[in-house]
């Protein structure tokens, strides 16, 4: 099992990059990586070359370019050979911690994706927050590969969710729910509403109704599917409001004299329970489903600690054969019949 790795994306790379790697390295004999990026920079970082192979590339596609020129311009870049080097079967995933567009961009451009799938959508893994749940995180997609979707799309996603779901997160029959602004049947506009009455007509599906933004770490579903612009705004202000308290927290205790900082002293293991439960670093990075290869997308500013969880996801997806699943199951003919309608 061979993971292509970007070394040079992110914002501390190389060197969390082959920390967490080499975390992962150590875990699993099974696994090896290809480290793509310049060697005089990654070469010194490593601690054991067991198992890991540098790839000299020449260029970096940097954070702020825009990606699918770069991805064009830039053809020996970190990202785009080894993105080539699972499209021509020399690994069986692509791992990169940098530019988002150019990793999307590079996944559809130069992996490719599955036939039947109009649109791979981007599925991040959130943290269940409701105490007494079952399970502890859910998968949340499109998160930002596409601004605007079709209704099928949204079907495609909870289908491809409802897989990763299964064998990745190990959900029994995962509950499905559509992101809309009411858990009423008839809320939201005609889109989602025609989206709402697609998912759940699907008999593949268990689809459990619409879940509202505010509810969205409350664990009332499984798998929670909308079009990439509306979920990357709830992901995002979601994402901020988390911080903003945990800023209020901090400020509080810096302005409440002895006892705020007793109590804190006192809380300490309950408040570090809690950033582990949120910490992105948890659970791994972004999966582009809808490829004909697992292709993750991590925090630019992921430690090694997310670079190594991130790496377990990719094993697991691998080890489940997601990626054949997805393939068997849009190649049918009952399904291309089901969108198609």
């Amino acid at each position: 099992m061979k993971i292509a790795v970007d070394a040079m994306g992110g914002d501390q790379a190389p060197q969390v990059v082959v920390a967490g790697v080499e975390q992962a390295r150590d875990l699993y004999p099974e696994l090896e990586f290809d480290l793509y990026g310049d060697p005089q920079q990654v070469t010194p970082l490593i601690q054991d070359s067991t198992r890991l192979k540098i790839v000299p590339t020449s260029e970096i596609i940097e954070m702020g370019e825009e990606p699918v020129r770069a991805i064009r311009k830039k053809k020996d870049s970190s990202i785009v050979q080894a993105a080539t080097a699972v499209k021509e079967g020399r690994a069986d995933a692509f791992f990169s911690a940098g530019n988002t567009g150019a990793i999307l961009a590079a996944g559809l451009l130069i992996v490719g994706r599955i036939k039947g799938i109009d649109r791979p959508g981007l599925t991040s893994i959130l943290p269940i927050t409701q105490p007494g749940s079952d399970q502890t995180r859910f998968a949340y997609l499109d998160t930002g590969a596409n601004a605007e979707s079709k209704t099928k799309n949204l079907l495609q996603y909870a289908i491809m969710g409802k897989f990763y779901a299964e064998n990745v997160l190990k959900v029994a029959n995962p509950r499905v729910a559509l992101l809309n602004n009411g858990a009423e049947e008839d809320k939201g506009d005609s889109f989602h509403k025609e989206v709402h009455q697609m998912l759940k007509q699907t008999a593949d599906l268990n689809f459990v109704g619409n879940v509202e933004a505010g509810d969205l770490l409350y664990g009332k579903a499984d798998v929670i599917v909308s079009d990439g612009w509306t979920a990357n705004a709830a992901l995002k202000a979601t994402e901020g409001t988390a911080k903003m308290f945990m800023n209020l927290i901090k400020d509080g205790v810096k302005q409440g004299g002895w006892r705020a900082l007793l109590g804190a002293w006192l809380l300490k293991p309950a408040l570090k329970r809690i950033k582990n439960q949120m910490s992105t670093s948890t659970y791994g990075g972004a999966v582009l489903l809808g490829l004909k290869a697992p292709v993750v997308k991590t925090h630019g500013s992921s430690d090694a600690e997310a670079i190594k969880n991130t790496i377990v996801q990719i094993k697991q997806m691998i080890d489940a054969d997601l990626i054949g699943q997805t393939v068997d199951y849009f190649s049918a003919d009952q399904t291309r019949e089901k969108l198609d309608n």
